[in-house]
């Protein structure tokens, strides 16, 4: 039964971003097709203008009692901002794994970093230090991120983040971050 559900939402969320052309210039357009996925609900939402934005590379770690990333780069842009929960019995691993694999087949797709569970670091410190978010707070052992450089010129840069702190609260978090260009 659940490896048929696998099944189904892998289809339906295939089927979804296949509805229209991936590799395209605008990497926005992902984050449009993640709104229409029919088994998340939006938590939270927000668009800024940045300058030296932090973007994690690396594991947070706590250094002379400091929290930050072991490895980062600072960019200044454009940071669009989501938070979804994932319901319907889905879990955000999936979800996740197919947002991911999308993203890959964008233009000039390259994966900067990734972690899964312990390795990326304190849950808690994601949650509320790096995307503000405390629903994202959850078990250390099941969260996962991942950081990619999207466009032909590397001008926008897709953080990916999934938290599951029960098996009826698990969360995606998405960042697209474009690049100012000087």
């Amino acid at each position: 039964m659940i490896d048929r559900i696998g099944t189904t939402v892998r289809w339906c969320f295939a089927t979804l971003l296949m509805a229209s052309p991936l590799v395209s210039a605008d990497p926005g357009e992902l984050l449009r097709q993640v709104e229409q996925y029919p088994h998340t609900v939006e938590v939270e939402r927000s668009e800024a203008e940045v300058i030296d934005h932090a973007v994690g590379l690396g594991a947070l770690q706590k250094v002379r009692g400091v929290w930050r990333f072991k490895s980062s780069e600072r960019l200044s842009g454009t940071l669009a901002r989501y938070t979804w929960q994932v319901i319907d019995g889905f879990t955000s691993e999936e979800v996740f794994e197919q947002v991911a694999t999308a993203a890959e087949t964008l233009t000039g797709a390259q994966r900067l970093f990734d972690c899964l569970g312990l390795s990326c670091g304190h849950g808690s410190q994601w949650a509320n230090r790096v995307f503000q978010q405390r629903v994202l707070y959850g078990r250390n052992a099941a969260q996962r991120y991942r950081v990619y450089s999207l466009g032909e010129a590397a001008d926008y840069r897709l953080l990916l983040y999934a938290a599951v702190r029960t098996a009826d609260r698990q969360y995606l978090h998405m960042e697209l971050l474009t690049i100012a260009t000087e």
